[in-house]
């Protein structure tokens, strides 16, 4: 038993000092402003592998120098309830969890029935922009349990710890826009060729829209999508509630 509980001890310990490190990097940045996140990193590395030359944009910028339109934008896109929830959007999940049960099912269906055409299942997310900047800025790519769990630990550590402007300051000066696009300056210059602080509502519904799959829809400008639901998301943005 004594080897056992030892080594009980030292996971114990070992995952300790690592929330106390994250804890320690969160609070640094309540005065200082991240170079960089894990995410883009390893984007950087992956750019550098593929094209043999670093293609990036990237400009931080104040808060206030940020459009409110692309402040409301984006909460109105990717988390109506930014300022009143806790970091987790507890009935967000409970819908994307059923969502995907029932889109996995329909894939299963699908697959028995004429396997040669079977595609895998859209799965959903219900993560907050909290939550989305605890995954980006300081963990991996890999989905897992455990992954999931170490998030949600961060996600409360960035909310006990920074302020929701300071959280949406960081998001928006280092969510990726594109191939090596990321951060508001940078995509409001590299597609309309404007600062961050003059975007127009339809402009920043346009951005907002891209967050989920920003390279995809960089070299899909013209996807009908694209501009319904722009106009959808132009339309929620007075109702966004601004930190």
């Amino acid at each position: 038993m004594k080897p056992a509980l030892r080594w009980m001890a030292l996971v114990l310990l070992a995952f300790v000092a690592l929330q106390l490190f994250f804890l320690g990097r969160i609070a640094l940045m309540t005065a200082i402003d991240p170079e960089s996140t894990t995410f883009q990193r390893s984007e950087a590395w992956r750019i550098a592998q593929e094209r043999d030359r670093l293609r990036w944009r990237q400009q931080w910028v104040p808060y206030p120098q940020i459009s409110d339109n692309l402040k409301r934008a984006v909460i109105a896109s990717e988390d109506d309830g930014f300022v009143n929830h806790d970091g987790v959007d507890w009935d967000a999940l409970e819908r994307a969890w059923e969502r995907n049960e029932k889109a996995i099912a329909q894939a299963n269906r699908r697959a028995q029935l004429a396997p040669s055409r079977a595609r895998p299942p859209k799965i959903v997310g219900g993560s907050t922009i909290t939550q989305q900047l605890a995954k980006n800025l300081l963990l991996s790519g890999e989905r897992s349990l455990l992954r999931k769990g170490q998030e949600l630990v961060l996600t409360m550590l960035l909310e006990q710890t920074l302020s929701k402007e300071r959280i949406l300051e960081i998001y928006l000066n280092n969510v990726e826009w594109g191939e090596g696009v990321f951060g508001a300056e940078a995509a409001a210059q590299h597609y309309f060729r404007k600062p961050a602080s003059r975007l127009t509502a339809y402009e920043a519904a346009r951005l907002a829209v891209m967050l989920p799959q920003p390279k995809r829809f960089e070299k899909m400008p013209g996807s009908k999508y694209l501009a319904g639901r722009t106009a959808t998301i132009a339309a929620r943005m007075r109702a966004a509630e601004l930190p």
